[in-house]
């Protein structure tokens, strides 16, 4: 595989990756931050240009210096052919192995392959399958022929007001970052803790700052541009301020030309998401974890 270093071959990767949505949506989604300056430092790799089959996004070599650090040892895959990902994978380096990494993508067909080669490469790997959805002005902009975005009216999915006397809209900062690693499914941790700083330093952010002044709801996305890692403080839930910083985080994305999308396996969350209007995915969020053994 090599890597697409013009700024012409990755405006040209994400308009093709826009025509497989929504199977590439985690892989658009990475593709499109990296034409908004990569911050992140991230590489784009295909087996053959124009026309690929395969393309696999990582960090360059320099950012995964922490061989446990899987939050930032994070691959993001995207094929339209399984035979040929396999190949790919098979017989380069592209994938380290020895590291503790994931690998996130839109497509479940690629449990076989990464399992596969997981096995041959000595590694134990633990998948973690969730539910996928689309904003709607998102959807109507990226998949405007899925049958549920055709059914979307204007203005349609509002979330209930909120007391803006007692919740004030904010953004986060880092000393935020404890909080939102305190509730994070997939965190609680050192390494989640640097993450999340390094998401809340380099991305808008949304919260809801309660009579205390500290955040009370609050919404984050990482470098996929994915909404991730939002949360509600216990004592706050059931009042529906996520929904409100949901359907404001999403407009001031779309707003930046940003998609807007996120993954679930909570009741509450698939709730607030039908509420809101938010659109189904044919396809599911995949993540493998993968430590070598």
């Amino acid at each position: 595989m090599f890597c697409l270093q013009k700024p012409k071959m990755l405006h040209l990767l994400e308009k093709s990756l826009r025509n497989g949505l929504p199977e590439s949506l985690k892989v658009y989604g990475t593709v499109f931050h990296m034409n908004q300056g990569n911050p992140f430092n991230l590489k784009a790799l295909v087996d053959t240009w124009p026309d690929f089959n395969t393309v696999l996004v990582r960090p360059q070599k320099q950012e995964m210096t922490d061989d446990f650090d899987h939050y930032t040892n994070t691959y993001l895959i995207y094929s339209k052919d399984l035979k040929n990902c396999q190949e790919c994978l098979g017989t380069s380096d592209v994938i380290n192995w020895k590291q503790h990494l994931q690998i996130q993508s839109s497509q479940s067909s690629l449990d076989e392959v990464i399992q596969s080669l997981a096995s041959a490469k000595f590694v134990r790997v633990k998948r973690s399958r969730r539910v996928l959805y689309m904003m709607p002005q998102s959807a109507k902009k990226l998949v405007p022929f899925l049958p549920e975005t055709k059914k979307l009216r204007p203005g349609s999915g509002k979330p209930k007001p909120i007391n803006q006397d007692v919740f004030k809209l904010s953004s986060l900062e880092l000393t935020h970052a404890a909080l939102v690693n305190k509730f994070w499914h997939f965190g609680g941790n050192e390494r989640s803790h640097r993450f999340i700083e390094r998401c809340i330093r380099t991305f808008r952010t949304v919260c809801l700052l309660g009579p205390e002044g500290t955040p009370v709801s609050w919404g984050l996305m990482d470098h996929t541009g994915e909404m991730r890692m939002a949360g509600t403080v216990p004592e706050y839930r059931g009042q529906g301020l996520m929904s409100y910083v949901t359907y404001y985080y999403a407009h001031v994305l779309e707003n930046l030309g940003f998609p807007a999308y996120n993954h679930t396996d909570n009741k509450f969350i698939h709730k607030m998401s039908h509420t809101l209007h938010h659109i189904l995915m044919p396809c599911d969020w995949n993540q493998w974890n993968c430590v070598p053994l």
